[in-house]
This record gives structure tokens, C-alpha cells and sequence, in this order.
């Protein structure tokens, strides 16, 4: 994770100079006090949704615990609204548009499929089981693979037997356990 910081300076620079073109352009296009309250209400439109979007996603989560769900497609969920209202609330066009894009349900859903495997992918399985529930993994049939040949031993004695081949031919539906 560490690798990745040093991108960020340049990246936030990359971001304020990005920010100010477009203010610029739209400042060119439609005036300069008009780009200013539009900057101006999307903030404030940003800081309303930054609470009601608090609000929220701390109701579904206690709702998910209360109930005995796995909390973490609440969580993602109010992430995404968070970060979203956030960037709305951030002074700027760019910022306000894609915090926007954020709060649209069907980009929310894709946005929230993504932290969900992020998450999943630097948790443990266990963890993940915690927050997302069971993971159902579902294994295609593919053909037949023959047992792998057992390497010659280097030690007199008996050779170690071939591992057997399990059933190719059906799907199987489970759980993924961390030992």
C-alpha cells in the first residue's frame, strides 16, 4: 500500500489543475458568476446529501445487525453515498460531477461491486464471510484431467500414490472456509 502514496502529490496536483481548466472553460462558456454558483450549490447541495447520506447508511447498518444479516453490502453501500456526497461538497466541477455520478443508483451498485472486492480481496476469507456473508463459488465442468505423475523418489522405498481425480462432471456449490 505503501507504493502507492507516492502517486498521490502528483495526482492531487494533476486533480487541482484539472479542476481549475474546467472551471475556466465553463467559466468561458456560461460566465463567470454562473460557474461560480454552480460551484458554490453544488457544495451546499454536497453537504446536505454528505448528512442525509450519514444518516442513512448508519440506519441500514444497524438495520443489517439488528437483524442478523452480514452488514457489508449496507456498508459498501453508505461508503459509496458518503464518498460520493464528499466530492459533491468538494469545491469544483470535476469532483462534483463524478460525487454525482456516484449517488445514481445503478453506478452506486457497480461502485459498491468493486469496494466489496477490493474488500475481499485484502481480508481474510473469514473476515470477508463476517461482513459480505458466505461467498457461493460456483466450478465449471472443464474436461477430465489425468492424475499427475508422481515424482521419482529419491529414496528406496514405496512410491508415493497418484492423487486421485474428483468427479469432473458436476458443479459444485459452496463455501469458502479460511483454516
Amino acid at each position: 500500500m505503501r507504493r502507492g502514496l507516492k502517486y498521490v502529490p502528483p495526482a492531487l496536483l494533476l486533480l487541482a489543475l484539472l479542476e481549475l481548466t474546467v472551471f475556466v472553460l465553463v467559466g468561458r462558456a456560461v460566465g463567470f458568476g454562473a460557474a461560480v454558483l454552480l460551484v458554490f450549490g453544488a457544495s451546499l447541495l454536497g453537504l446536505v446529501l454528505l448528512r442525509r447520506e450519514g444518516m442513512r447508511a448508519w440506519r441500514s447498518f444497524r438495520a443489517a445487525a439488528q437483524a442478523g444479516r452480514p452488514p457489508g453490502p449496507e456498508v459498501t453501500d453508505g461508503l459509496v453515498g458518503l464518498l460520493g456526497a464528499l466530492l459533491l461538497a468538494m469545491p469544483g466541477l470535476v469532483s462534483g460531477l463524478v460525487g454525482l455520478l456516484l449517488l445514481v443508483p445503478p453506478l452506486r451498485r457497480l461502485a459498491g461491486g468493486g469496494v466489496r472486492r477490493a474488500t475481499e480481496r485484502r481480508v481474510s476469507s473469514m473476515v470477508a464471510g463476517d461482513l459480505f456473508g458466505p461467498r457461493r463459488v460456483r466450478v465449471y465442468r472443464g474436461a477430465p484431467q489425468p492424475a499427475p505423475e508422481p515424482a521419482p523418489s529419491p529414496s528406496p522405498g514405496p512410491a508415493p500414490s497418484p492423487q486421485p481425480v474428483t468427479d469432473p462432471g458436476k458443479a459444485i456449490e459452496g463455501e469458502i472456509v479460511d483454516r
